[in-house]
């Protein structure tokens, strides 16, 4: 039987491993010495924390296709770069303006503003190199699939855009299919990629693949949703970071339009959506059901 606290935790440790070898001046050099003071700000938004539910979205993917773990990690460290760059960018002033990320100081509080931007450029440019290097997979179509599904999921299509509606929400008039649609590229987007990415390592054909995209994308909204409900009925000690200012900052949500009760009812049906996703993988798809169970009922 799956046991998704094991894996989870597994694959938390792995990750936070995998970074801490690979975030060293010697790693990230070439062609000339990398900076201390820039790795000391790369190894601070990325290590000692976070629940790197993503990179474990990768395994649980793969693991449909009996990849072994340890085949997956490569891939899962990229996709937990370019998020933990999105999120020390996110904290900036000019964006979110938080003090506090996974319950210590931010990346430009700790540092300053102008080594959070280049700590965030840094990890996303190099979760790319580790995509191409032959370590993370021996076939070159299967690296520049991965590549490529990264791109999408990170880029203007994808997380950059929609924080950018996100930001173009603040001034209001979105409608709930315009929240939708921005939370989709914002969280959802990466989620997805991460999913995907997975499948492309166990070889998936087109329909498998179009399977788990549909239950990657409800798994992407029902993640958001939850966390909009845990800003509104969290503590910050809670959550590690300051919450309820999404509302202060005029942020649209679905929580703000819909309510609590009800959003709590729609992350329901969206969970059930993505657990019908999977009915064609049996208990294979296991982990991934937890993993879509497991983003509804977080409390933090």
């Amino acid at each position: 039987m799956y046991d998704f606290s094991a894996d989870s935790a597994d694959c938390a440790r792995a990750v936070e491993a995998g970074l801490s070898d690979y975030l060293t001046g010697a790693s990230l050099s070439g062609p000339g010495p990398a900076a201390e003071r820039l790795v000391a700000a790369m190894r601070h938004g990325s290590l000692e924390g976070g629940k790197r539910l993503r990179p474990l979205l990768v395994r649980q993917a793969a693991a449909i296709f009996s990849v072994p773990r340890q085949d997956t990690l490569r891939t899962g460290l990229a996709v937990e770069m370019v998020h933990c760059y999105s999120l020390i960018h996110d904290d900036l002033p000019a964006m979110d303006d938080d003090d506090m990320r996974r319950g210590r100081p931010t990346v430009h509080r700790a540092f300053d503003e102008a080594s959070a931007i280049l700590a965030g450029d840094a990890l996303l440019t190099h979760a790319f190199s580790i995509l191409a290097d032959v370590q993370c997979h021996a076939d070159p179509q299967v690296r520049v699939r991965l590549v490529a599904e990264l791109a999408a999921g990170s880029g203007a299509g994808g997380m950059a855009g929609g924080q950018m509606r996100d930001i173009e929400g603040e001034k209001g008039g979105f409608s709930e299919t315009d929240i939708a649609a921005m939370q989709a590229m914002k969280t959802g987007a990466l989620i997805r990629a991460s999913v995907r990415m997975g499948a492309i390592l166990g070889g998936a054909d087109a329909r498998a693949l179009s399977a788990l995209t549909a239950y990657a994308e409800a798994a992407g909204r029902a993640f958001q949703l939850a966390d909009d409900i845990l800003d509104v009925t969290a503590s910050p000690e809670s959550m590690g970071k300051a919450t309820g200012k999404d509302a202060e900052a005029g942020k649209q949500t679905l929580v703000g339009r819909l309510g609590i009760e009800a959003a709590r009812k729609m992350l329901d049906g969206i969970v059930n959506e993505a657990l019908l996703a999977l009915r064609t993988f049996g208990p294979r798809a296991d982990g991934l059901r937890a993993t879509a169970r497991y983003f509804a009922a977080r409390q933090k």
